[in-house]
């Protein structure tokens, strides 16, 4: 995601409270620019203390706990800019970045929205609109998003990769092949290219392929919690659970609020037959993010294997509501 800093210069001169203001945020911008937060907290702390209702200070406060990754502290501080500054673009855009890491999608998309209504040629309001609604399975809505935005910065690759994506989730794969392609003449140490290839891979059933991708993507980004993830969905498709483990908790490691990854660890659970602490990761896993792919197929096979016959009908479904394409008409039958 990206985020947006407000650096204000210092103009000023002497003692007077406008002066003191813009000094404080000048400090706290070069303490947040050199990662020191608690500086730069301090800084903007201070001038909050001079005007308690400076919407620059607020916003980059939230911004030095987002880059910290406390999203629920970063959203309180956007929120508190918005109050003083309502028409705050950087803010309400920051606010909708916060949303979505905090997976308050329909937050998000009215922040958007509002910025749309103020500044409609700004293309990075379509492309995170076009990530939310991808988050959501709305995947219709998400490609005229990212149309949108490519229409206002055509040579975008993040935009050309994230609709890829997209075809990917439709199963359009050629296509989503075919943008990937474009993609990488514009920016090809983009490691989301290859993740995304992998994941196309993945779905074809060609690991060798996918395998070769994701090394890629680690390559470009080592450690980098959703590519090992991916690796890890790999491997169990390979029937590499040990492999498979070792990247899921490392992945889990890394970044302890990744969905997918419970929802991974949960079908080696299923792999490995404990039937019980399969249905406990996948559990977790909706419970963190219902949009996540196939989770209800997963977790409908848990509830089976472990005599929950109700729940397993009511997972399957789900899973056939929203188009997953796993559940076989003989699970079906057995439902009432």
């Amino acid at each position: 995601m990206k985020k947006w800093l407000v650096f204000v210069l210092l103009v000023a001169c002497g003692d007077s409270r406008e002066a003191r203001l813009q000094k404080f945020l000048l400090k706290g911008n070069l303490a947040l620019k050199e990662r020191n937060f608690e500086q730069a907290s301090y800084y903007y702390g201070e001038a909050i203390k001079v005007e308690p209702c400076y919407a620059d200070a607020w916003n980059n406060l939230g911004t030095a706990y987002f880059e910290q990754e406390r999203f629920d502290v970063a959203h309180e501080y956007y929120e508190k800019a918005i109050g003083c500054k309502p028409d705050f673009i950087n803010a309400l855009l920051n606010h909708a970045n916060t949303s979505y890491e905090l997976k308050e999608y329909y937050k998000a998309l009215a922040d958007l929205e509002r910025v749309a209504q103020l500044k409609p040629d700004t293309a990075l309001v379509y492309f995170t609109q076009g990530l939310v609604y991808t988050r959501m399975r709305a995947f219709d809505k998400a490609l005229q998003a990212l149309d949108r935005a490519m229409a206002i910065e055509p040579e975008n690759p993040d935009s050309k990769v994230n609709h890829a994506t997209v075809q990917y989730y439709l199963k359009n794969f050629d296509q989503a092949r075919e943008e990937l392609e474009v993609a990488v003449k514009l920016k090809p140490e983009e490691p989301n290219i290859y993740n995304t290839l992998a994941m196309i891979e993945t779905e074809t059933g060609n690991y060798s392929a996918a395998l070769s991708s994701i090394e890629k993507a680690l390559s470009l980004a080592p450690r980098q919690a959703y590519f090992l993830n991916n690796r890890g969905f790999i491997y169990l498709q390979m029937k590499d659970l040990e492999k498979a483990e070792a990247d899921i908790n490392e992945s889990i490691g890394l970044d302890p609020y990744n969905a997918w990854a419970y929802r991974n660890k949960g079908i080696l659970m299923l792999e490995r037959k404990d039937y019980a602490n399969a249905e406990r990761l996948l559990r977790q896993s909706v419970d963190m993010d219902p949009f996540v792919d196939k989770i209800y197929f997963y977790l409908g096979l848990a509830f089976l294997n472990n005599g929950n016959k109700l729940s397993a009908c009511e997972s399957f479904k789900k899973s056939e509501e929203i188009h997953d394409g796993m559940v076989t008409p003989a699970l079906l039958k057995a439902c009432p």
